[in-house]
């Protein structure tokens, strides 16, 4: 293929090394310094997933990666997207479109390297644009039962003849021998790729490990670019489901701060909808999976799946559904997204057997609402405005609300709810949510990214706890927070790695 842009690409020694989160950080720096970055990933199993203005679908990383470069996401940087079903089962997403889902043996041997077309195209057209692309890999480059087949890793590195950069995480332990078993495992025409080595997440004191980073340049011969710190200053949104299970830990709140719960569930898609809430000083923001955990929040939140009609199962088995059902007969605040707010309702039905052989699933029956879902499905980019009354919505500043739909559930609702939203795409309205008392459900992703109605839920729900005034008055806004952070991850990673050696592997002056 014919190259324009220099390119860089971050492969690990394993799943959840900290890659995006580099990839992001050179996006920054390269956008700092003044060239047109984009972010590339051939292949990404998630299920945080984004919708851009076009209404295509890809993976929350590459979003990051894009806002870290300054630009508008394009599906091109995501051209295929996994995003698990259970069992073993994915839908498939290609340039931004769903076109079907098909089992981890059926996607490996029949069809993922027919997207290779799709992979190269899409790549070469971000190199013919821009000055620079950071390419991300999935995964190990040395799982050797899929290399054959592998779309993301070498065969791209080598597609864009991009210099590689290994990472591996040295906090989880054994980083050495990760980084000299990979090498080992590539094959002979892979390894000369590689023209760095990355530490990554070290806490410590680096002239303590410096006899190790001799040691691996002197048996592999492929220079350390440098040790990045473990940081925990600021936070970049990250999608690997191993984030999730470290939210998963309880963390205590203080009397200083609203317990708010999201419900932890199986198949949970979109988690990183609940960062903006977690980043705000009043909030003790918990990932729960039992009723025991779940307690007596002052929210309880249903989130995203991509399974509704099995996590409801899961909500019914471990007796989390009664507990919502009691929290929120009791007065206790209960909020839906997407999945959740098909859960809220009091039947789910499924005719074409999109989610199980089940052709219909009870809800909980908190809200007057049935959802049917169809074969097609919904991805748009919205903005609206609140619209009814109940929950938080007395009140609410009218301020213009943004964010997206992803979603293949039509929603009915019965005389015992109101709309809760107003959203619209170009000149076409339409309602949104439902809102009874204090249950609310929206499929609208990204609602606490609102800086105003994230406030307005917060100070309403100090009232219910007596309180007139929020005690810890926030000025936090997300986007504020989101482009400080990105600097900061830029500071961060420039004054840990050689970028004189970084540049020069690049091919840079």
């Amino acid at each position: 293929m014919g190259k324009k842009a220099k390119t860089v690409m971050f492969q690990g020694t394993s799943s959840n090394v900290g890659k995006s989160v580099l990839a992001a950080a050179f996006c920054r720096i390269f956008y700092q310094d003044g060239f047109k970055v984009a972010p590339f990933k051939a292949q990404n199993m998630a299920l945080n997933s984004y919708v851009t203005k076009d209404g295509g679908e890809m993976g929350r990383a590459q979003v990051v990666q894009a806002q870290a470069a300054g630009i508008e996401p394009e599906v091109i940087m995501n051209p295929v997207l996994l995003k698990p079903t259970g069992n073993a089962c994915s839908q498939v997403v290609v340039l931004g479109k769903a076109v079907g889902n098909l089992s981890a043996q059926e996607y490996h041997l029949q069809y993922n390297t027919t997207a290779l077309q799709v992979v190269q195209e899409s790549l070469e057209k971000l190199m013919n644009e821009k000055d620079l692309v950071v390419i991300e890999g999935a995964g190990s480059p040395a799982e050797v039962n899929l290399k054959d087949r592998d779309i993301v890793n070498m065969r791209v590195a080598k597609m864009a003849d991009a210099p590689v950069f290994l990472v591996a995480d040295i906090d989880r332990g054994g980083a050495l021998a990760a980084v000299v078993g990979t090498l080992e495992l590539l094959y002979p025409d892979e390894r000369p790729y590689v023209k760095g080595i990355v530490i990554n997440k070290f806490r410590g004191d680096i002239k303590l490990l410096q006899p190790a980073l001799d040691f691996l340049e002197e048996k592999t011969g492929i220079p350390v670019l440098g040790v990045v710190p473990y940081y925990t200053e600021f936070s970049i949104p990250e999608e690997d489901s191993v984030v999730l299970e470290e939210k998963k830990k309880y963390h205590a709140g203080t009397a200083e701060q609203l317990d708010i719960a999201v419900v932890s569930l199986p198949r949970i898609s979109n988690f990183t909808d609940f960062d903006p809430l977690a980043m705000e000083p009043d909030v003790n923001l918990r990932y729960v999976q039992s009723a025991s955990d779940l307690g007596k929040p002052d929210m309880v939140i249903l989130p995203g799946s991509k399974n509704t009609s099995e996590d409801l199962d899961f909500l019914y088995q471990t007796g989390l559904a009664q507990a919502v059902i009691n929290l929120a007969s009791a007065g206790t605040p209960v909020m839906g997204i997407c999945g959740g707010y098909q859960m809220l309702g009091k039947l789910i039905r499924d005719p074409h057997h999109t989610e199980s052989d089940r052709g219909s699933v009870q809800g909980l029956g908190l809200l007057d609402i049935e959802t049917t879902f169809f074969l097609e499905k919904v991805t748009r980019q919205v903005k609206g405005q609140v619209y009814g009354l109940g929950f938080c919505l007395d009140g609410c500043p009218t301020e213009e609300l943004e964010g997206y739909e992803i979603h293949m559930g039509r929603t009915e609702l019965g005389p015992g709810v109101t709309p809760a939203l107003l959203l619209k795409r170009a000149e076409e309205e339409h309602l949104d949510g439902a809102v009874c008392g204090r249950v609310m459900g929206t499929y609208l992703h990204g609602i606490y990214d609102n800086d105003h109605f994230r406030n307005h839920l917060l100070t309403w729900l100090w009232s219910n706890q007596g309180r007139k005034e929020r005690p810890v008055p926030s000025g936090y806004s997300a986007s504020g927070a989101r482009e400080r952070a990105f600097n900061q991850l830029a500071d961060l990673v420039r004054s840990n790695l050689d970028m004189t050696k970084v540049r020069k592997a690049m091919g840079m002056s």
